[in-house]
């Protein structure tokens, strides 16, 4: 929900996709009296721009008609002029990914930290709801935030994020969630590699390389969280890299909780990480200063660090691989499923076996 930062060429493949959606079935004069296949429409086609438009009206907020797709696959998320006062970003959640109490979970959450002026962008509760129906669709309302994206180069800048994130972690670990997952080896590993397997996405020639290759990912992921050792859950952004932390001169702004879900600390701090290793270890250094301002860090997270990065880039191969019906998703990742992707991924997973093999970062 970036939402002065958005992407032109993602916003125009979700158009087409749309007019592809809806443009109906291909006839053939070939033989008129057999009927012609049609593909099913996926359910985001229905959310047409006058179906934005009137989802909004239907909470008693009048549009100007002016509406602009913003950067996002999951959901759909849109910037809609209103009649008086700055635009308002409505987001329509995907069908069927969550159920209605995990969404109002993370709406919960996000308004319970704003409540303590930790810098989130809630749900706004509009008739005593921040979750709204309309034909079909489950949609929320943001105010706008614009922002630009953080110097992560910068130690004050991460330094200042890290206090944030700390902040965040000090209410989410007040209680546990009910309706969200964990993030965990089955539900991103496990689950992630059978899905592609079952599903026939790898071609035949890299089958038998990625399943072994996979095994040996999982195997190490198993390795980390040993030596890590039992260490505390919480409620986490779950997401919090770069893209999702809007810059201004009065400090960071976090958006985003879609993947909000119980997991440990690390997984909120390891995105902001990139570099050689010893950049790294500096990041980890100045995000830490900040952070343990507010929390106490246990260096055995550290351990975590390759796993977490292992379990996302299993994780981000099957999600592509779930929305593959989204018109949306052919059209913005031309590069899945090709050869050469998979060929890649098998490459990337070798060398996480042989990095969640060394020793961790040093803090």
């Amino acid at each position: 929900m970036n939402q002065d930062d958005y992407d032109d060429e993602a916003a125009d493949a979700r158009a087409a996709a749309l007019a592809a959606a809806m443009a109906g079935p291909i006839t053939s004069n070939a033989d008129e009296s057999q009927p012609v296949p049609q593909p099913a429409l996926h359910p985001y086609a229905a959310l047409t721009p006058d179906c934005v438009l009137d989802a909004l009206e239907s909470l008693g907020i009048h549009s100007d008609g002016r509406l602009l797709a913003l950067n996002s696959y999951e959901n759909r998320v849109y910037q809609v002029g209103v009649d008086e006062g700055a635009p308002l970003v409505l987001k329509f959640y995907r069908p069927k990914r969550w159920s209605d109490a995990a969404i109002l979970e993370e709406h919960a959450f996000t308004r319970e930290l704003a409540e303590r002026e930790i810098p989130v962008v809630p749900a706004q509760v509009l008739g005593g709801q921040t979750l709204h129906h309309y034909q079909g669709f489950r949609f929320a309302v943001f105010t706008r935030h614009g922002g630009r994206a953080p110097e992560l180069g910068d130690p004050q800048v991460l330094e200042w994020t890290g206090r944030f994130i700390a902040r965040i972690h000090a209410v989410g670990a007040q209680q546990a969630y009910m309706e969200r997952p964990a993030l965990d080896i089955a539900s991103f590993g496990h689950q992630s590699c059978a899905f592609l397997q079952e599903q026939r996405f790898i071609p035949s020639d890299l089958a038998a390389a990625y399943a072994s290759v996979s095994q040996l990912a999982l195997d190490g992921v198993q390795r980390c969280y040993e030596r890590a050792g039992e260490l505390p859950q919480l409620r986490l952004h779950g997401d919090c890299h770069g893209g999702n932390v809007l810059w201004t001169d009065a400090g960071p702004h976090f958006v985003d909780f879609d993947d909000s879900r119980m997991g440990p600390a690390v997984q909120d701090l390891w995105m902001m990480l990139s570099g050689e290793r010893s950049e790294q270890v500096r990041q980890m250094g100045d995000i830490l200063a900040g952070y343990e301002d507010f929390c106490e860090f246990s260096p055995r997270q550290m351990h975590l660090v390759e796993a977490l990065r292992t379990l996302r880039l299993m994780h981000y191969s099957a999600w592509l691989a779930r929305r593959w019906d989204d018109p949306a998703f052919p059209l913005a990742f031309p590069w899945f499923n090709t050869q050469q992707y998979w060929q890649e991924r098998i490459l990337e997973l070798r060398e996480q076996v042989a990095l969640m093999d060394e020793p961790p970062l040093a803090i």
